[in-house]
């Protein structure tokens, strides 16, 4: 069978048919060359797909990079991933990030992000450790928490996965909320206020933390 995947035949596929024809194309075809997974991104409204739909989507990306594929998230202007995670419900970013594998992988792509969004200029001769736990993660025998530091020092940005540093400060909160906040969809003072964020070590610190990066705008 062949799939015609040119701008034009993508932009007229319906939410439903463009997961289907991702899931069901082999990521070897030659079909795949020329796609631009920012064309992609551009047709995804997530308010037209339900709460599975969002996350079968994503995961087809997912499983067509893996395979070799250049659909990777990472490929993806900042604009439209901050557009796609905006619009995005709770209960469909939560159906993302309650699969194994597929939360891993978006919550690695915002984190590799901050990286990528650092503000050097911001942080002078600041070095901090910040520890992100990010609750609901699948741990050997049921939920645990998934834990990311991002280091600052010598004005530039790092990230661990897991602890390896003493934090200055340790942010807890959902995956839900840390998408929207690491996205610009989200106030890390109202999250707090409203108990969602929980902040242990320099309140003061991780207060402003968020200010050290270039948040994209949808």
């Amino acid at each position: 069978m062949t799939i015609d995947l040119t701008t034009e035949a993508i932009a007229k596929l319906s939410p439903e048919e463009l997961i289907s024809t991702l899931q069901q194309v082999d990521p070897g075809d030659p079909a795949l060359r020329d796609v631009d997974i920012d064309v992609i991104a551009r047709g995804i409204d997530p308010k037209k797909l339900g709460d599975d739909e969002f996350a079968d989507l994503l995961a087809a990306l997912g499983a067509l990079a893996d395979g070799g594929a250049d659909l990777d998230l990472a490929g993806m202007d900042p604009q439209n991933f901050a557009r796609i995670i905006s619009r995005a419900s709770k209960d469909q970013v939560e159906s993302v990030t309650s699969r194994p594998g597929l939360r891993e992988r978006v919550l690695d792509e915002v984190f590799r992000r901050m990286e990528a969004h650092f503000r050097s200029e911001r942080a002078g001769a600041t070095r901090a450790v910040v520890q992100f736990r990010l609750t609901g993660g699948f741990g050997g025998f049921g939920a645990s928490d998934d834990v990311y530091e991002v280091v600052i020092e010598d004005a530039a940005c790092t990230i661990n996965k897991g602890e390896t540093r003493d934090p200055r400060a340790t942010v807890t909160l959902g995956p839900v909320e840390f998408l929207k906040l690491a996205t610009g969809n989200a106030s890390a003072p109202v999250l707090f206020m409203t108990g969602k964020l929980k902040v242990k070590g320099d309140l003061g610190f991780a207060a402003g933390f968020m200010s050290l990066f270039n948040i994209p705008k949808a």
